[in-house]
């Protein structure tokens, strides 16, 4: 009896210890979670952008001379065929005297050619002249209007060429620096423009999308003449860091996509009352996308392996890691589920990183 004792107390013993070492298999932990729900964000994807007039038109003149007169001051604004040089018109007046001289002796030439070819017609009647004669003085009148034409175009040309002597401005706009002074010698080959007029009534602004987020827009809206239709209003960030006070339209869309870059290249028009704006400038385009009826889930309630994000999705009281696909965009705080989740699921809101799969979870408060 004594033995029987001794060994059942030893068995006990043994299986106290044995019960004693086993490790829990699941931890138990208390964690705020959330309830997904749907919601409304608006999201802001910057771009950089360049900014140009809506029209920026490089002066150069069309006649060779010297520059006799420059017309505008630097930086001016001017209005379309406002004169703004005047390039030496000595040796153009006196082209256009010799052309229009020219003229008025082709237009005798003529005058006497014709009263010749009708004298021989009148003879040629009377059979006093033969028809080689006659023909003769047809080809003379023939003859003689062509010189008549050549100098009447030699004259239009000589026009021009004065005219072009006064380098007008084809546009309302701001007038660049002007590199030339009185006495430069400037011709049409010049590299250098007398001037850059640019119209900055409303300015382009330009800036470039992935092809994928082109993509996006189009799947989103059907087509992309719609996509065009439904593009939001942008706003710009000058290069001080502050939001310019006029919202832009974006108006046209790249049909090709750049082979080196994989972007595509878009427009937006602003106003341009206070002529803030100016050729040439650099700014960001800050584009907005408002999302409607989505999972919004905060950063902290996910993490990443592998470039594949996660959160731990409450199924029967446990932690469940469960993967899923987020909008690209995001505003560093949240994110936008497209994939994963769905509107009832019940997840960690915090520490994610520090979780396991399989902890208990005993519910805190709703994160809100």
């Amino acid at each position: 009896m004594k033995k029987l004792f001794l060994y059942t107390e030893i068995g006990c013993l043994l299986l106290a210890t044995s019960c004693s070492n086993t490790p829990h298999t699941a931890e138990t932990g208390r964690y705020n979670t959330m309830t997904m729900t749907a919601e409304s964000r608006t999201l802001n994807q910057n771009y950089t952008a360049v900014i140009t007039g809506r029209q920026c038109v490089e002066i150069r003149p069309q006649v060779s001379g010297t520059i006799t007169e420059v017309c505008i001051e630097e930086g001016a604004k001017v209005t379309k065929g406002q004169t703004l040089f005047i390039i030496d018109q000595v040796p153009y007046k006196a082209a256009l005297q010799t052309a229009v001289a020219n003229v008025k002796s082709a237009e005798a030439a003529v005058a006497t050619a014709r009263m010749t070819a009708s004298s021989k017609e009148e003879l040629f009647n009377e059979h006093v002249v033969s028809a080689f004669d006659l023909q003769t003085a047809r080809n003379q009148l023939l003859e003689a209007e062509a010189a008549l034409e050549q100098a009447q175009a030699a004259e239009i040309s000589a026009r021009n060429d004065l005219s072009y002597t006064e380098v007008k401005s084809p546009v309302n706009g701001v007038a660049s620096m002007i590199p030339y002074r009185v006495g430069a010698l400037v011709d049409a080959s010049i590299t250098t423009p007398l001037a850059t007029v640019s119209d900055d009534g409303e300015m382009y602004v330009y800036f470039s999308m992935t092809e994928n987020q082109v993509l996006s827009l189009i799947r989103e809206n059907g087509t992309l003449e719609e996509a065009m239709k439904q593009m939001p209003e942008v706003e710009l960030r000058l290069s001080d860091g502050l939001m310019y006070a006029h919202k832009g339209k974006i108006d046209a869309m790249s049909g090709t996509i750049d082979t080196g870059t994989g972007s595509v290249s878009l427009r937006a028009t602003f106003p341009n009352p206070e002529r803030m704006l100016r050729n040439g400038g650099s700014g960001t385009v800050v584009f907005p996308y408002q999302m409607d009826n989505v999972l919004v889930v905060p950063q902290e309630a996910t993490y990443e392996i592998q470039d594949k994000i996660f959160v731990y999705r409450v199924t029967d009281g446990k932690a469940t890691s469960t993967p899923v696909t987020v909008f690209p965009v995001d505003n560093g705080k949240e994110y936008i589920i497209e994939q994963g989740l769905k509107a009832g699921d019940v997840i960690v809101a915090e520490g994610a990183g520090l979780l396991q799969e399989g902890t208990l979870i005993e519910s805190g408060h709703e994160k809100t």
